[in-house]
């Protein structure tokens, strides 16, 4: 039986989390230094103060709980699923899942049936509207030759040159839009190989891979509180230590190797802070410390942003609006995610349906993925978007910028290695791994560091 270690892991995000509860798991004593008030990292609970009275059941000083962002899972992220479950959380209470549908208001677009995969794709496909015919042969015979090609490309290529023989209408209205939503980098930029392997998990992974999972309960409710919660449960074996900044981490060799994190030894250290590029130096000192040459080095990330406009839809039962109004049910849109053509001047690409969630009704979120310019003029932006593209108009309540949302995934980018040193272990959803900065990327990394304890 291997002997009970005490382990250190710093961050308490989504990576983090993981690492601690597989730690915990398997017999040993996790530590988690939390240096905010708060589980999740990127990806948790806000409490929104309304700043003005509004179309809304609410009043001024009312808070409302939503995201830091509003996040989307698919079905292929069957890590994070089973990571959910371990902890308590029932996917099927905590999500609507639909089939992947990426339409737009007007009703264009593709919608996959709920059939068996590929049957799926190639019903979806053939059935897309506002698609000519020649556009769906051309996708279809490009799906085609990726998967005999084994979903692989050459390193450097983009996704842009992936898809250069498509059609400009597929390329502005399904492909871009999808590489945005699946990487967070734009296609001219953007990784084409991880592009592959997202495609590829999704539509020839796991079963019902490409179903989409909208959360109807906040991000903190998923999974940072209930493994909190799970760990906060097992006092013997965890402790968790919020509003902790780790300030020092130092090696001790003798008599085998350990980690001093704040002046407390540990056995084992997993670092899952989310400091840009703190891997580096972190690595490069403590190999310097014990001695650890020629190892490959990583580059420097760069970030991309996401902002996320939180809006209420304004009823106008005498307006001709593009979608319903938010009168009926608590639906403001036909569905609970809409795709939305984006420009410099209308940036969004993507809208949600609080209401169709779990939220109030009326409650919309507008999702800018490598948004530029500051919260106000999004916001303004987004006004008139809403009101070109849905024939809606809404009051804009907050604007969530994330400069660091995630990594900019380009082609042949060296990311870092897990094993940074003997008995120090990084983890994230930027460390090595066939994934974008996804949250799926992130509870892999963690749960793997975990094991590594």
């Amino acid at each position: 039986m291997t002997a009970q270690r005490r382990v250190a892991v710093v961050g308490g995000g989504w990576a983090g989390l993981a690492a601690a509860v597989r730690a915990v798991t398997e017999g040993h004593h996790a530590t988690v230094f939390e240096a905010s008030r708060h589980w999740g990292g990127r990806a948790r609970t806000v409490h929104l103060t309304l700043p003005v009275d509004g179309p809304s059941p609410h009043r001024t000083g009312d808070t409302l709980t939503l995201d830091n962002g509003q996040h989307i899972l698919i079905g292929a992220y069957t890590d994070t699923l089973r990571c959910m479950q371990l902890v308590g959380v029932n996917p099927a209470q905590a999500f609507v899942r639909t089939p992947l549908r990426l339409t737009y208001p007007d009703g264009s677009g593709l919608a996959l049936p709920n059939w068996p995969a590929p049957f799926d794709v190639l019903a979806g496909l053939l059935g897309a509207k506002g698609w000519h015919w020649r556009d769906k042969w051309a996708l279809l015979h490009t799906a085609l030759r990726w998967q005999a090609n084994g979903f692989r490309c050459a390193p450097t290529a983009t996704v842009a040159e992936l898809c250069a023989t498509l059609p400009q209408r597929l390329r502005q209205q399904f492909m871009e839009p999808l590489c945005i939503s699946a990487l967070n980098t734009p296609p001219h930029r953007a990784s084409g190989q991880v592009f592959l392997r997202v495609l590829q998990d999704a539509l020839f992974g796991a079963p019902k891979g490409s179903n989409l999972l909208l959360p109807k309960v906040p991000m903190g409710a998923l999974w940072p509180e209930p493994a909190a919660h799970w760990l906060a449960q097992r006092p013997h074996s965890a402790e968790l230590r919020l509003g902790c900044r780790v300030t020092s981490l130092t090696p001790v060799c003798q008599p085998s190797p350990a980690w001093r994190v704040n002046g407390e030894v540990f056995d084992r250290v997993v670092w899952a802070n989310v400091e840009p590029n703190w891997h580096l130096s972190l690595a490069q000192k403590a190999k310097a410390a014990i001695n650890i040459e020629n190892q490959a080095p990583s580059q420097p990330l760069t970030f991309e942003p996401i902002a996320t406009v939180y809006a209420w839809a304004v009823p106008a039962p005498s307006r001709a609006a593009l979608v319903s109004t938010p009168a009926v049910g608590g639906h403001t849109l036909p569905h609970p995610m809409l795709a939305l053509r984006d420009s410099p001047q209308h940036p969004a690409q993507f809208v949600f349906d609080k209401g169709q969630l779990g939220g109030p009704a009326g409650l919309l979120a507008f999702v800018i993925s490598t948004s530029q310019g500051d919260a106000r003029s999004l916001a303004q932006a987004v006004q008139a978007q809403a009101q070109a593209q849905l024939g809606l108009v809404v009051q804009p309540i907050r604007t969530l910028v994330d400069k660091r949302a995630t990594f900019a995934c380009t082609p042949n980018l060296q990311r870092p290695a897990m094993a940074a040193a003997p008995g120090l272990v990084l983890a994230g959803d930027h460390v090595q791994g066939p994934y974008p900065a996804t949250l799926e990327g992130a509870i892999r990394s963690g749960w793997a560091a975990g094991g590594m304890a």
